[in-house]
C-alpha cells in the first residue's frame, strides 16, 4: 500500500442542449479537511450534498472547488430594462431635453445580457448530470493524490533508510562508550594529577560518567519508533495525523542522544539524524 498526498487538481466539463459546465478542485496540505466552495447561484442548493461527497471520500487537505455554468448558446440574448429606460426618459423631460432613444440605450445597465442561468438550477436531470460530472471530479482528484502520494512515499522511505543506518552506527559507537570514557577519564586523571588514582576511585567515576552518557535506551526507543513509521506507511487509509505525532517522538529521542553526547562522532551521527528526520517532516506534511 501507498500513502496518499493531500496534494492535486482535478477537472471535469460537461453539458447538456442549454448549459456548460465546469468543475475545478485543488486541494493542498491542511490540518484537517476544509472545503471552500465557490457554486452559481442558481445551484447553490448543492452546496451541503457537495461538501458531504468530498468529507465521504477524503479526510484532510484544504481544498478550493469552484464550478461555472453558463448558458450554451455563444450569443445571449438582451434583455432592457425597461424601468431603468423609464427613469432616464423622466429624468430628460424634467430638464426640458429631448430624450434620444439611442443614446439611452448605451447607459450602461439599460440593456444587458439575458442570464438564463438562475433557471438551470430547476431541470432534475441536468442537476444529476452536474452532480455526476461532480463524482468524476472527486475520483480523478483521489487519483491525484494518490500518484502524487507515490512519490511521497519514496522520500519518506529513503529519509527513514538514512535515519536507521545512522541508528546503526550510534548503537556501534554506544556499546564502546564504558571502555571509552575509562580510557579517557585516566589519560585526563594522570595529566592532572602527579599521584596514581586508585583504580576503585578510578572506576567509580567512569561508571558515573559512562551512566550519564548512556543512550541505550533512547535508540532503543528511536528504533522502535522507526519501526513503527514504516509499518505506518504499508497501511490503507490515512495516517497522515499518525505519523505527525511519530516524527515528535522522533526529534525527542534524537534531541536526548544529541544532549547526551560523549563524542564528537557520536554528536555528528545524532545530527545527522536530525537531518534526515527534518527531511521526513516535510514530506510527512504532505501525507493525508
Amino acid at each position: 500500500m501507498t500513502v496518499n498526498s493531500m496534494t492535486g487538481f482535478a477537472r471535469a466539463e460537461g453539458g447538456d442542449d442549454a448549459f456548460a459546465w465546469v468543475w475545478e478542485i485543488r486541494s493542498v496540505n491542511g490540518k484537517g479537511l476544509d472545503v471552500r466552495l465557490r457554486l452559481p447561484s442558481a445551484v447553490d442548493r448543492l452546496e451541503q450534498d457537495v461538501r458531504q461527497r468530498v468529507q465521504k471520500r477524503f479526510k484532510r487537505g484544504s481544498m478550493s472547488c469552484h464550478l461555472d455554468l453558463k448558458a450554451a448558446t455563444e450569443t445571449p440574448d438582451l434583455v432592457v430594462n425597461e424601468q431603468l429606460l423609464d427613469q432616464l426618459v423622466e429624468a430628460c423631460k424634467a430638464r426640458g431635453e429631448t430624450p434620444s432613444i439611442a443614446s439611452l440605450m448605451m447607459v450602461r445597465g439599460v440593456v444587458e445580457p439575458r442570464d438564463d442561468r438562475q433557471q438551470a438550477g430547476d431541470d432534475d436531470a441536468r442537476v444529476a448530470a452536474i452532480m455526476a460530472d461532480f463524482d468524476t471530479l472527486v475520483d480523478d482528484l483521489a487519483e491525484a493524490r494518490a500518484s502524487e502520494g507515490v512519490a511521497v512515499q519514496a522520500a519518506l522511505e529513503e529519509s527513514l533508510s538514512d535515519l536507521a543506518a545512522s541508528l546503526a552506527q550510534a548503537k556501534a559507537i554506544a556499546e564502546d562508550l564504558p571502555p571509552m570514557i575509562s580510557a579517557k577519564l585516566k589519560a585526563q586523571m594522570d595529566k592532572l594529577l602527579s599521584d596514581a588514582v586508585p583504580d576503585e576511585r578510578l572506576a567509580q567515576e567512569a561508571a558515573l560518567l559512562a551512566t550519564k552518557a548512556d543512550i541505550k535506551e533512547e535508540l532503543d526507543r528511536l528504533g522502535a519508533h522507526i519501526d513503527s513509521a514504516y509499518g505506518l506507511l504499508k497501511q490503507d487509509g490515512p495516517v497522515g495525523r499518525k505519523i505527525d505525532f511519530l516524527v515528535q517522538e522522533l526529534n525527542r529521542e534524537t534531541n536526548t542522544i544529541c544532549s547526551k553526547s560523549a563524542t564528537i562522532e557520536l554528536t555528528e551521527i545524532g545530527l545527522a539524524m536530525k537531518a534526515s528526520i527534518d527531511r521526513f517532516r516535510e514530506q510527512a506534511a504532505n501525507v493525508e
